[in-house]
């Protein structure tokens, strides 16, 4: 049985004849539309980088950001739906701040990730919600060391080395793969995630965008989750930027 044309894609609490959820489909979709943002896990933590989409010229920059800290040794990046991001990161600092009060620690990574997959999942049951319109990358570093998980708008989610989504996720991706991972240091970690993003941007058919990086490093933070130094961020967009002119120089050459 096919599912073309017979409405099961009215409410997310059906499932069609052959198993599938439209309206989740429809929020990945939303997440594909948007632009691309990447985790990096090192040898010293976790770099996350996203790529916002700069649709006006009138936004101030800086504004809206994509990048967020849920507890001071988590962040998170998201592609998506703005506003439902933000809710997510809500919802994560309100767990968060409700485990360091019951249990005086600090929340880990993957408890955080479990419990908002789990109520991201929760919001494709009922026909009275509809499934976040977002991915999330979720990265950390606890007592166990650091940690990178995805969360996709259905609720599954999944621990990764490197982490892209959004537009350009399958560019980034097969960047990722040229990393040697587990031994990258974190700067250099920086330095390839502008890198990535510039890669998976496309010039012909993107507008402006600004480029977010944050990390959390056991060397260069302490384990707190913050924004780059403006002079290293600087110095990766400058490397990013001569690396994709001579990639495009060399195209013309070519042709």
């Amino acid at each position: 049985m096919t599912s073309i044309g017979t409405g099961y894609d009215l409410t997310n609490s059906v499932f069609s004849p052959d198993g599938r959820n439209f309206q989740v489909e429809y929020a990945s979709k939303a997440v594909e539309a948007d632009g691309t943002a990447i985790g990096i896990k090192c040898a010293e933590g976790v770099v996350l980088a996203v790529e916002k989409i700069v649709s006006s010229k009138l936004l101030v920059p800086g504004a809206n950001k994509k990048i967020q800290t849920v507890d001071r040794h988590i962040g998170v990046a998201y592609s998506g739906l703005t506003p439902d991001g933000r809710h997510l990161v809500g919802q994560g600092r309100s767990e968060a701040d409700s485990w360091r009060t019951n249990y005086k620690v600090p929340i880990s990574v993957s408890t955080l990730t479990d419990r908002l997959a789990g109520y991201v999942q929760a919001y494709t049951l009922y026909s009275s919600v509809r499934p976040f319109g977002v991915s999330v990358i979720v990265g950390g570093v606890d007592e166990n060391g650091p940690h990178l998980y995805t969360i996709e708008p259905s609720g599954a989610y999944w621990g990764y080395q490197g982490a892209a989504v959004g537009k350009g996720r399958q560019a980034a991706k097969s960047e990722l793969e040229k990393l040697d991972l587990p031994n990258i240091s974190a700067r250099d970690a920086v330095k390839a995630a502008a890198k990535i993003i510039y890669a998976a941007h496309d010039d012909s058919k993107d507008k402006d965008f600004e480029l977010e990086i944050t990390w959390i490093s056991t060397s260069e933070t302490k384990g707190l989750h913050q924004p780059v130094p403006k002079e290293l961020l600087e110095e990766a967009e400058r490397l990013a930027k001569q690396e994709d002119d001579d990639e495009e120089d060399e195209d013309m050459d070519e042709d």
